[in-house]
Parts: structure tokens; sequence; C-alpha cells
């Protein structure tokens, strides 16, 4: 009944032509700052939310949609297909992929639903997303896009500089005493999404020092398909100029695009991050297994 619909969720960075034209479905996750609250990507851009994250003192906190959002959500679609592919951001950085699970189990008998955790966010996730309504427009069933998709996870790879050791010892990945010296020696993280979860890699004394580490780590690379550097703000900042010059001598026909990250993104690392996300692409003929 109906061709795959594809659901996903807010972190996922994705232009709001492609939502339309592939038919995509976004459920908002929800950040609390102060006493404000913003469901992310409805009542708040990213750049708003840095520009009220600037003025605060408080630190953000992110929420996952609730289990009825996305039953409300599971049900509408039903009305129209039995097939649904809901990719969502890693469940190591957020609950959402167990509440779209828990809201799953309503609909058991009436419409096929297959949960899948992209053990990634932002351009990543966006990247999954199209992927596989594009394959949905296709006409490719269920199981042959999950297929495309769960080959597409290992390709994608995520790293960046945060500006404070302080998020990431409130998320628990270092402990005080290392935020506390690495924030009086000047330190800062430079951290990779490795299966799902920020591990921090190395640590930085300067933002230059940072820049040449993106370098060298996209410089790795012998095939790119799609790349983009992440920071807080729309405008490319020194750091991004130098890193966009430097990548085009290496990559010519890649020209990586300036992206906001998002509110739930910036609860993990904070502001005036700087990063990198890669897809390297499928393996050649992986694509023509599935007719893509």
């Amino acid at each position: 009944m109906g061709r795959v619909k594809v659901v996903t969720d807010s972190t996922a960075y994705l232009e709001a032509s492609v939502v339309k034209r592939l038919g995509i479905t976004v459920v908002p996750l929800t950040v609390r700052l102060g006493d404000e609250t913003f469901r992310e990507g409805v009542d708040i851009t990213a750049e708003e939310f840095f520009q009220k994250l600037d003025r605060s003192s408080a630190m953000p906190v992110a929420f996952p949609p609730s289990v009825e959002d996305f039953q409300a959500v599971y049900t509408r679609l039903s009305r129209t297909t039995d097939q649904i592919m809901s990719i969502h951001i890693s469940s190591k950085l957020s609950q959402t992929c167990d509440r779209a699970a828990a809201a799953s189990q309503a609909l058991l008998g009436r419409c096929e639903i297959t949960i899948v955790d992209s053990l990634t966010t932002s351009l990543g996730l966006g990247i999954l997303t199209t992927a596989a309504a594009q394959a949905a427009a296709q006409g490719q069933s269920l199981e042959q896009i999950e297929f495309l998709i769960r080959g597409m996870i290992p390709r994608i790879y995520i790293v960046f500089l945060a500006e404070t050791l302080e998020y990431l010892e409130r998320k628990g990945c270092i402990g005080q005493a290392q935020a506390l010296l690495g924030t009086m020696l000047g330190i800062k993280p430079f951290l990779a999404i490795e299966d799902g979860e920020i591990i921090p890699l190395e640590k930085v004394r300067t933002r230059e020092d940072a820049v040449d580490k993106l370098f060298e780590f996209v410089g790795e690379f012998s095939q790119i398909e799609q790349m983009a550097i992440m920071q807080s703000t729309p405008e490319p900042i020194e750091e991004t100029k130098l890193l966009i010059e430097r990548l085009e001598m290496t990559f010519p026909k890649v020209k990586p695009p300036i992206l906001v990250y998002g509110p739930v993104l910036a609860c993990h690392i904070g502001p005036n991050g700087l990063g990198v996300i890669v897809y390297e692409g499928r393996e050649e003929g992986f694509g023509e297994q599935v007719g893509i």
C-alpha cells in the first residue's frame, strides 16, 4: 500500500526543498536554555539559538521527541503506506531511537516500521535520510533501503574542535579535574564521533593547530563523495577560510559548504565549534545491488 515513507529528526541537516520534494517527515527534538524551551528547527533556527546562547549563562539541554509524538507521525503515515523507515540521531547522543522504537509497537500488525540508529547526526544523518528517501521514490522496498543505509553508515566520518571542555565534562566524556586542568592550560579538545559516540582524540592549544588536524584528517581519504565544514556561524571565520584554501589545493573538485550545526549538537560540544563531515561514498557496485 504505497511506497516506503521516510522519517527522521530535526538533528538531520536537510534543505527544506529536499524535505518537501522527497516527502520526508521530520520530528523535532526540544532544547531548553534557561527558562525557554524550543523545538529545534520549528521555534528557532540554529543561528538564533547561538545568539541566545551567547547572551545566556545557562547550559542548554536537549530532549528527544516523546513516544506520543512518534505515534502521531506513524499513525498519520500508516494511512497511506504500510512501510516506514525511521532514521535518527545516534542512540549514544539521544534517546530518540528508543522513543521511536517504543512508538512503533503501537502499530504492530498495521504497519512495518524499521528504526535505524544512524550512529551520527547533522549532515551525516541528512545524507542517510536523503538516500533512503531517494530509494523510496524509486520504489525500493523497506528491506532494500535498510540494506543500503546500513552499508552507508560506516562511511560517514565527523571530527571537530570544541572551544571549551565544559560541555564534555558535563556529558561525562572527561572528568571534572581533567576539565579544570585543561581549561587552566588553555587546551581545546579535538573530537570525533566513533560508533555513534563522541570520543576525545587529541588536545590542541590553538585553533590554528585544529585547522592542521582537520586538514590532516581529510587528507587521509582517497575518495570523498560529500564533505562539509561545520561551525556555529553562517559566515566563514578566519580558520574556515584557511581550511577551505588548503582543501581546495588537495581536492579541487570538492567545494565544501559551510553548515551551522544545530542546537542539539551544541548541547554536546558547545558554541564556537569547528568541524568537518566526510562521506566517503559507497563502494563501487554497492548501489547497483539495490538498484540505486
